[in-house]
């Protein structure tokens, strides 16, 4: 395509064609007394054979609660080793595992369990402020009087099973290790294996939409697998690596960039803590003697600015990825020559593609690798087009578009909305703003859409517009994302009260709390009479980010 933007991986190396499944099978039986999982906060340590009896034993467990293959399971939790015993063990049997952010509140987990029709459920009774099983009780009151494994609960129709890590046992809950603890029915996991495909969907991940309810992209074994194999192999990760997972499990990014990955090459995962915990991963790193170590810009702005840091040996590291959000080039520095990660690297890529399609090479230049996203992933197309779909030479800012064996099945239950997102010719449309340069780097360079990157997360202005539109005070809502040193973006959200009413910060955000995750609640509310408007009536939210930069000082951070 001449000049055009527009570039295409390698493909020297074979695309991985067999299930998880599969491949932690093979894992077992090639390295089956290497340590597969490090959970630190557990004291928990796993061989690969260890975890392929684990994972198969609750599989067993799950088909005896009467589950069969396609059949959805819900993983609300934060980052366990129970976590990944779920994800291993519902692919060896063909279950779709449905990834439940831990920051969701009730709105959000009702809404997911019922778009996915979540037949079972797995979440510890609490983790932080998040009190689970008192959230499910309050969805499903109907649980508390339920045999075991039979919830018949009129707002979550498809829920049958609910399971709960560790607590006291609670009134038609099933704990996990008695679930786990099942007897192997070799013959019956063997029949529901060999039924299935690479093409499988295995794995759903809600992915937050414009129109204001979330969307759950669908992945099958291919897709997350093979990204997790060329993922590690653009790292330089290896058999006997041990990479540090502080990035959370519910997202590609540990997962797929960490739990397939470390599959796929024979290293170790480690999980330092259930949430991110600066010290908690620098201790992990020391003591575990990680070589590698993965985190989004904030995570690794926290661990550089904690207080102890110098204390801590990190000279085992080399490798990793930044990922997630924009990653700010002295970052990225400091990361090398502070934390000794010479080889660390900048992933792009978004949950619908599995999630990597852009990924910087350990051979490449220092620059590349701390000021772009670096190439094509092998077996990826990327292109950048103009408005009209055209491809933009190379130099000229468009839309990010990606296509391969990394393209999401699609949405779940969402045939428009898919046909929305790829295109004819099988492009997903990213609806980033990019641009590459000659031999072929790209680097993001905005956002079509109005997404907010806070601390790694994305929120979507209008899902909180959505929920705040349901307050009986408020006439209308615009929020935008402004600049933060520290999380990259805050949410902001702009109010006109409803004539007569009266209605203050602290009341918005304590309609907010329990409703919807921590990070999208926001952090400025400006009242005001009018939005900046178009001639045509749209609102101007650039103007309004231009307006709070300038009133909070932030025109430089």
């Amino acid at each position: 395509m001449g000049r055009l933007s527009y570039d295409r991986g390698a493909h020297d190396v074979p695309l991985l064609d067999q299930t998880i499944g599969q491949a932690l099978s093979a894992a077992a039986h090639l390295r089956p007394d290497a340590e597969a999982l490090v959970s630190v906060h557990q004291n928990l340590r796993l061989t690969w054979a260890g975890l392929y009896d684990r994972a198969r034993a609750l599989a067993s467990g799950l088909l005896d609660l009467g589950l069969e293959p396609g059949d959805r399971v819900g993983v609300w939790a934060p980052n366990c080793a129970e976590w990944t015993l779920v994800q291993f063990a519902t692919a060896l049997v063909g279950l779709i595992q449905v990834n439940l952010n831990p920051a969701y509140r009730l709105s959000e987990v009702e809404y997911a369990l019922r778009k996915a029709g979540v037949r079972a459920l797995v979440c510890p009774v609490q983790f932080k402020t998040s009190r689970y099983a008192e959230m499910m009780e309050a969805l499903a009151p109907e649980l508390a009087g339920a045999p075991a494994g039979r919830i018949s609960a009129e707002r979550l129709p498809d829920l049958r099973v609910a399971i709960q890590i560790g607590g006291s046992p609670r009134p038609g809950w099933i704990g996990f290790d008695s679930v786990a603890a099942t007897t192997v029915d070799e013959a019956r996991i063997a029949v529901a294996a060999a039924g299935l495909t690479p093409d499988d969907a295995i794995n759903i991940q809600f992915t937050s939409g414009t129109t204001g309810s979330p969307k759950g992209a669908t992945l099958s074994h291919r897709n997350i697998l093979n990204n997790g194999y060329f993922v590690g192999r653009g790292m330089g990760l290896k058999e006997g690596d041990r990479l540090c997972i502080p990035v959370p499990l519910y997202h590609c990014f540990g997962m797929v960039m960490g739990n397939l990955a470390c599959l796929t090459h024979g290293a170790t995962m480690v999980y330092p803590s259930e949430g991110f915990d600066a010290l908690a991963v620098l201790r992990a790193v020391e003591a575990e003697r990680c070589t590698a170590l993965h985190g989004v810009p904030t995570m690794f702005i926290a661990e550089l600015g904690e207080p102890t840091f110098e204390q801590f040996d990190l000279s085992s590291l080399r490798t990793g990825l930044m990922a997630g959000s924009p990653c700010p080039v002295e970052v990225m520095r400091q990361v090398r020559e502070r934390m000794n990660m010479r080889d660390v690297g900048i992933a792009y890529g978004m949950t619908e593609t599995s999630p990597v399609s852009m990924q910087t090479a350990i051979e490449d230049p220092v620059e590349r690798r701390i000021s772009t996203v670096g190439q094509a992933q092998p077996h990826v197309e990327v292109k950048i087009v103009d408005l009209d779909g055209n491809t933009v030479p190379r130099g000229v800012t468009g839309e990010l578009c990606t296509r391969g064996y990394s393209v999401m099945r699609g949405y779940w239950d969402d045939e428009e909305r898919t046909r929305d997102a790829i295109d004819a010719d099988g492009f997903m449309h990213t609806g980033d703003l990019a641009v590459m340069d000659e031999e072929g780097y790209g680097a993001i360079v905005g956002r079509i859409k109005d997404m907010v990157i806070r601390g790694g997360e994305n929120v979507y202005p209008r899902e909180v517009e959505e929920y705040l539109y349901t307050h009986p005070k408020i006439e209308d809502v615009q929020v935008v994302g402004i600049p933060d040193q520290r999380y990259g973006e805050e949410i902001c959200a702009w109010i006109r009260i409803k004539s007569g009413e009266q209605l203050s910060h602290e009341e918005v955000t304590a309609y907010c709390r329990d409703q919807i995750a921590h990070y999208k609640i926001p952090r400025y509310v400006r009242f005001v009479d009018e939005f900046p408007l178009t001639v045509t009536g749209k609102v101007q939210k650039y103007l309004m980010r231009q307006a709070m930069i300038e009133e909070l000082g932030l025109a430089k951070a």
